[in-house]
């Protein structure tokens, strides 16, 4: 990913949080000598000591058939927005501001007890706060059966890229001038964004 200086985040924590956070994303792997990609959640955690991201297919999905030891891209991407010049004091063009993480490693492929892990982990992360959650311990072994129709993965994350575009190369009146262009948009993703940048600015 082509990443300005600027814009360039590095640190580790700030990172992972923000793959918790946004965790659907795209996997992108060669099959059959195209790329190809599948959309998925994922998860960010340490198995054995390493950082891995981790999801599961579904088994008529053919991408997975040969996805063992190649190299991944995992791509995931939080809010994105268009800002307007005509919120700048001076005439300039537009532009967009984003935030995306790719992460890139090799793929293997889990057994059965790795997809168990994985599945349990991945209901308690959304369910645990439902007043009645469902959780993998819980279900019916008829109802676990469905664990034959997934495939799962690790990919040991071997590097990290990360860009937040969030109009740091304008002046503290053009910066402020976006937010408040972004809370007139009325839109759920702009909110999103001014928030972001709010944020960031009092950091």
């Amino acid at each position: 990913m082509f990443i300005p200086k600027l814009f360039e985040v590095t640190d580790f924590e700030e990172i992972r949080g923000f793959v918790e956070e946004n965790a659907f994303g795209s996997i992108v792997t060669v099959h059959e000598g195209r790329p190809v990609a599948t959309h998925l959640p994922f998860q960010f955690r340490r198995i054995g000591g390493e950082w891995m991201v981790t999801g599961h297919f579904a088994k008529a999905n053919p991408q997975w058939k040969n996805i063992e030891g190649q190299e991944a891209l995992v791509m995931i991407q939080g809010p994105h927005v268009y800002v307007s010049s005509s919120w700048y004091t001076h005439e300039n063009v537009s532009t967009w501001n984003y935030q995306a993480v790719h992460l890139y490693g090799g793929v293997q492929l889990m057994d059965e007890k790795e997809l168990e892990e994985e599945l349990a982990l991945l209901m308690r992360k959304y369910e645990r706060h439902r007043e009645k959650p469902v959780l993998w311990e819980t279900l019916s072994e008829e109802t676990k059966k469905q664990k034959n129709a997934v495939v799962g993965f690790k990919i040991k994350v071997n590097e990290i890229q990360a860009a937040y575009k969030l109009s740091q190369n304008r002046n503290s009146t053009d910066y402020r001038r976006v937010i408040e262009g972004l809370r007139n948009e009325g839109n759920v993703e702009a909110g999103r964004m001014a928030t972001l940048m709010e944020t960031k600015r009092s950091e």
